[in-house]
Order: C-alpha cells, then sequence, then structure tokens
C-alpha cells in the first residue's frame, strides 16, 4: 500500500525545514533521499510547495485512494455496509432515514432544514468559487497548464496567494514556534476566564510526547487536568481532535472536575528549529482548545449532560469562535513572536493576515459544502440502490465539483468523519457553527475581543451548561437574540 514516496533528487520550492524534516524521516528509515508521507505535516507542505508536479500528482493520487485499492484495505463494502445498517435501524426506530433519526436532537432538526441551508450557502459561494478557481486556473496557464488538476490547486493557490497579498506561510512561520502559541491561548484564556496552566510531571500519560497541565481558577480552585499531544508518530492518525478521559458532574456535594485532552499532528522539532506552526496550524490549536474550554468549564449535574455533550450541530461553537482570536492583533501581541529575537509579528503582517482571511473563501466553502451534501446524500434516503460508491459520491458532488474527476480517487472510502468520527448526518454542522461563531464574536467586538463582561456571558450560558438546555435558548441568553446568518457572509465576504 503507497502511504509516501522517496524521492532523490532535488526539491525545489520546498522549504528548508520542511526538506529537512523529510530528509530526516528517510534517515529514520536508513534510506536515501527524502521521504515524504500522507501525514499531514509532511503531505500538505508538499502539496503546497513543490515544483515537482509529477510528486505532487503521485502523492495526490495516494491520499485520495485511501480505503480505495481493491486490497484487504479497501473500505468501499464496508462503507455500503455502514450506511445500510444506519438505514434498516432508523426504519426499526419508525424514522425515514438515518438523517431523520439523527437530526431529531440536533438545532437543525430535519433533513430538509439542513439541505435548505446547505444549498442557501451554495447559491451564495458558488459564483465567488468559480471565480476563485478562474483566477488559480489563469497562474496555472502561465506556466503551461491547461488542465488544471486537484494536485496543482494548492500549488497554484499558495502561489496566488503570495502575488496578491505577499504573503506567504513561510513568513509567518518564524513568528509561530509551537511553545509560544501554547501559552499565547493559555494567556487568551485567563484574560477572558481567568484560567492558569501549570504544567506537572506527575500525572500519568501514554506517551512521552504529552504534556499535562493543572487548571485553576482566579481563586486558586482546582479547574481540570489538560493533556496536549502535538506531534505525528507512528500509529497515531492524522488530524486534530479533542477528547474526554473523564467528565465532570456533581454528585454528594462534590464537583467532580473533568479531565481533557487535545490531540494534533503538527511539524516536529529538526536539528535546527523548533516546531513552527503554519497560520493553518495556529487556528487547528485554537480549534481544539476552544472544544477544551467548553469541556474544562464544564459546571453541570450529570456528566451525559456535561461539557461538550450537546446537540452536535452546537459543539463547534465553542471552537470555532476562538479562532477569531488568531486576526486580532491585540490577541497576536501576546505569542506571535519571532522564535529567534523574540520580535513581535510586525502590522505589516497581521494586516495581511486579516486582509488574506477571506482568501479564496468561495472555493474553501464549495469544498465544506461539497462534504455536508455528500453525508446527507448517503444518510436521507434508502441506501440499498447505490451499487458503486465511487459513481455515487461523484453524482454528490455534481453541483459543488471544480477539478477535473480522478478515476481511482474516492473521498467516501476514507471519509473518517462520517463513518468513524460521529459527524453522520451532521458535517453540516460545521457550516451552520460558522454562522453561530461568526455572529458569538461580534459581540466581543462590540465591546472588546477581552471584555470580562461579555466572556461571561459566554462561560455561563454556553461552556459551562452543557446539554442542559436547547441549544438555541442557551444561544439567545448568551446574544440576546437568535444568530444571523448575514454576520458569516460579511465576514466571508460572500454578502454583496
Amino acid at each position: 500500500m503507497v502511504n509516501c514516496i522517496v524521492l532523490n533528487e532535488e526539491l525545489p520550492g520546498l522549504p528548508e525545514g520542511v526538506i529537512e524534516g523529510a530528509r530526516m524521516l528517510a534517515e529514520e528509515k536508513k534510506m536515501d533521499g527524502w521521504i515524504f508521507t500522507l501525514d499531514y505535516p509532511s503531505y500538505i507542505p508538499f502539496m503546497t510547495y513543490a515544483n515537482n508536479r509529477q510528486g505532487r500528482e503521485k502523492l495526490a493520487k495516494a491520499f485520495g485512494s485511501r480505503g480505495m485499492k481493491n486490497d484487504k484495505y479497501d473500505n468501499q463494502d464496508i462503507v455500503l455496509k455502514i450506511v445500510s445498517l444506519r438505514h434498516k435501524r432508523a426504519q426499526l426506530l419508525g424514522y425515514q432515514s438515518h438523517a431523520h433519526y439523527v437530526l431529531e436532537e440536533r438545532m437543525a432538526e430535519k433533513p430538509e432544514k439542513v439541505m435548505s441551508f446547505l444549498n442557501n450557502l451554495l447559491t451564495k459561494a458558488k459564483p465567488a468559487a468559480i471565480k476563485d478557481f478562474n483566477r488559480v486556473q489563469e497562474l496555472a496557464k502561465e506556466d503551461g497548464i491547461e488542465d488544471m488538476q486537484k494536485w496543482d490547486g494548492a500549488y497554484y493557490s499558495e502561489k496566488l496567494k503570495k502575488a496578491v497579498f505577499d504573503l506567504e506561510d513561510e513568513q509567518l512561520k518564524p513568528y509561530f514556534q509551537l511553545e509560544n502559541v501554547i501559552q499565547g491561548v493559555f494567556d487568551i484564556a485567563e484574560k477572558l476566564y481567568d484560567l492558569h496552566f501549570e504544567e506537572i510531571t506527575e500525572i500519568d500519560k501514554y506517551h512521552t510526547d504529552v504534556k499535562t497541565y493543572k487548571v485553576t481558577d482566579g481563586k486558586g480552585e482546582f479547574v481540570a487536568l489538560f493533556y496536549a499531544d502535538f506531534f505525528p508518530r507512528k500509529g497515531k492518525r492524522n488530524g486534530a481532535w479533542m477528547t474526554s478521559y473523564k467528565g465532570q458532574w456533581k454528585k454528594d456535594g462534590v464537583n467532580s472536575r473533568p479531565h481533557i485532552s487535545i490531540v494534533c499532528n503538527f511539524t516536529k522539532p529538526t536539528s535546527t528549529k523548533p516546531s513552527l506552526l503554519t497560520f493553518n496550524e495556529v487556528t487547528t490549536l485554537f480549534h481544539e482548545f476552544g472544544h477544551a474550554l467548553h469541556g474544562m468549564l464544564a459546571n453541570t449535574t450529570y456528566p451525559n449532560l456535561s461539557g461538550t455533550n450537546v446537540y452536535w450541530d452546537f459543539v463547534e461553537l465553542p471552537s470555532q469562535v476562538l479562532e477569531n482570536w488568531c486576526y486580532e492583533k491585540e490577541a497576536l501581541n501576546l505569542f506571535a513572536k519571532h522564535y529567534q529575537n523574540g520580535e513581535i509579528i510586525p502590522m505589516d503582517l497581521v494586516q495581511k493576515i486579516k486582509d488574506s482571511a477571506n482568501f479564496l473563501e468561495g472555493m474553501t466553502t464549495l469544498r465544506q459544502l461539497s462534504f455536508g451534501l455528500l453525508d446527507m446524500a448517503y444518510h436521507s434516503k434508502d441506501p440499498d440502490a447505490i451499487k458503486s460508491v465511487k459513481v455515487f459520491e461523484k453524482d454528490a458532488f455534481g453541483e459543488t465539483q471544480l477539478y477535473p474527476d480522478v478515476e481511482e480517487n474516492c473521498m467516501s472510502t476514507a471519509f473518517s468523519h462520517i463513518f468513524q468520527g460521529g459527524y453522520s448526518s451532521g458535517y453540516y454542522s460545521y457550516k451552520w457553527a460558522e454562522v453561530l461563531d461568526a455572529d458569538a464574536f461580534e459581540a466581543f467586538k462590540e465591546k472588546g475581543i477581552f471584555n470580562k463582561e461579555v466572556a461571561a456571558k459566554f462561560k455561563n450560558n454556553i461552556l459551562s451548561q452543557g446539554g442542559t438546555q436547547k441549544p438555541m435558548e442557551l444561544y439567545k441568553k448568551f446574544r440576546g437574540k437568535e444568530p444571523s446568518v448575514d454576520a458569516l457572509l460579511k465576514r466571508a465576504g460572500l454578502l454583496e
């Protein structure tokens, strides 16, 4: 099974740190050259910077064909079995489909409302996405590429970003040393919620890479234990997530506090550089830490209603809203410091980050909508008519497809969010929560991003309440009104 490529030639375009990491991996495997794998810290930089188009194609096809190789690791039959069993269970319980069954306990309530929400955003995003795609394609044509493929997208998008904003991730990475970003998110939690993080070593942990912290409040009272696992390793799955090892509950007058963890896959330090994050990795850390705050600040009676035990299309609000601080100078000044000289990130770079926040937002939104539509296609109807996972997926992607289809690739066979991660009939919740988070952050912007009054309302009505009340009721207690989709469209630059 192909899960990496080994190169023995020069690597033009790739940043020095990426090349060094690939060389270190080859040395670990006792091989010559450089190894690039399907792990995100290796795969994403290669697809973004490597001038080697053949290498990009090879790696992209390997990534896109995970679980679809007609071998013992093939997932096509497993996908069909999962959706069939989910549908049968729903019907046994008296529901029309798995989506009807799941959405009964979601803010959206019905598949029809989800589809209306997704299609409404699709109408707004598609013209912008086509315009974005054409801009990227024109740049590719300058290099003689008339048929831009998926493996060209990230490469030419990054080139366009540099041309438009004179900004690329490699300019930003020196200001985002992992240790500084961690301390920065801790400082932001202290400013907002009076939380203090003290690293401790006496707690048992499952790997030496894991860091453990004791979390206390402004009065010195114990709040939670916090675990952080940041680097990829053999046997660890890709991506980033938050989990709870122990929930929070109240019994016999005792408030039993939670044990919360976040897991990421960031670039490891090399022999010459510390772990330096891309800006996307910075927002990923903030996202997962937002989930962690939801768990750490839980304050309910019953464990099954505590912390992140909320409706699935509400759970992403605390995570996504915290990402907004990554774009604010007042927050960046706390942690965006050059790893060599300690220089605070210059104002012109901060402005470029803000200016580029909506870069190719049409394409980004269309991509997210395509995943949500595929999820609903699998789960809102009887799946027994599906004969080919690949054909079904291609049809579901019809209204959102920009790049030519790659015959040997199939997303469904590696779509862990909906087939393994709990997001079945719920992938739309990322966009749903964006509406909530855009509207919620407006409240902070109105009074100041570190305003204690707004933070207290968010903590008391959202973070601490778990699933004890209907999400919309909690949201209205915080905001005083229902959220407006206009806040998201405005932030994304999709509102005329």
